[in-house]
């Protein structure tokens, strides 16, 4: 038996998963003219499941991925074209958090939801780290501080980022601006064998930065620790990001203390079609 299953029944031989396979190894049996994958090229299936998802007939099912692990699209949870805009449009960094814990049930959802973010090859190599400790999390803020005060010590870096001595003054008077006294801290990494790493990553956080706030939580993209984990090893190993892991990017996550009311518009796009 290879990879794929199918009942000859159902199947209408209209050919949608041979065009819709992504490496081109299915193909119709002269035989029976049922799909098949062609003699040895089940090593190059991507396992993204595609084919599964093509078939109308629900004809089609896969060793590794199973017709009853896929469930049917719902019509009525399709969201239209307004409401899309306006859930893209209503996220908001969130800078500002309750002193509340968000439950671990939460942040598991949100991680299993962004599993489904694509990634190069379908290599699904994103792996997730998640703090809660908030004495952790804030000796990690004031760690990034501390390389801040040694890169504005440069001229150049100073002058082309003059909020960082705020950042500083801010710490030494007391808050935090850094981590913004998130209560959750979660860092998405992957190894340098993602040939795609940085964009798997960075769509795997996208699709929790979306999906957070229908679950009442809030998020921020923490850039000021992600440039101190790319140029100091102490901080690398105090968060605890996996060895030989160059892809990795932290986000906060929490309670918002504030809610939005309005849509705040944008510079409209430079666009070019040519």
């Amino acid at each position: 038996m290879g990879l794929l299953r199918i009942d000859a029944e159902k199947c209408q031989r209209d050919e949608f998963c041979v065009r819709e396979c992504p490496t081109a190894i299915i193909r119709l049996s002269k035989t029976e003219g049922i799909p098949v994958i062609a003699p040895g090229s089940e090593g190059n299936c991507l396992d993204c499941g595609h084919c599964v998802a093509v078939c109308p007939h629900d004809a089609l099912s896969h060793e590794r991925i199973q017709i009853g692990d896929c469930p049917l699209i719902r019509e009525e949870l399709r969201l239209s074209e307004e409401q899309a805009v306006q859930f893209l449009r209503s996220r908001r960094s969130v800078r500002r958090f309750l002193d509340k814990p968000v439950e671990k049930e939460k942040i598991q959802r949100l991680i299993e939801a962004s599993r489904y973010s694509p990634t190069a090859g379908n290599s699904q190599l994103v792996q997730w780290l998640v703090l809660n400790d908030k004495k952790q999390i804030a000796e990690i803020a004031g760690m990034t501080v501390d390389w801040l005060r040694g890169v504005v010590k440069d001229p150049r870096i100073a002058a082309a980022s003059p909020y960082l001595p705020m950042v500083i003054a801010a710490w030494d008077a007391g808050t935090d601006s850094v981590l913004r006294g998130t209560p959750v801290l979660i860092v998405a990494s992957a190894p340098k064998e993602a040939i795609n790493g940085t964009v798997d990553i960075t769509l795997a956080l996208s699709y929790l930065d979306l999906l957070a706030p229908v679950m009442g939580l809030g998020t921020c993209w923490a850039g000021l620790l992600q440039a101190a984990l790319l140029s100091s090893s102490a901080i690398y190993r105090a968060v605890g990001i996996p060895d030989r892991h160059p892809h990795h990017y932290p986000m906060m996550l929490g309670y918002p203390e504030l809610k939005y009311y309005r849509l705040p518009e944008r510079r409209a796009p430079k666009v070019r079609f040519s």
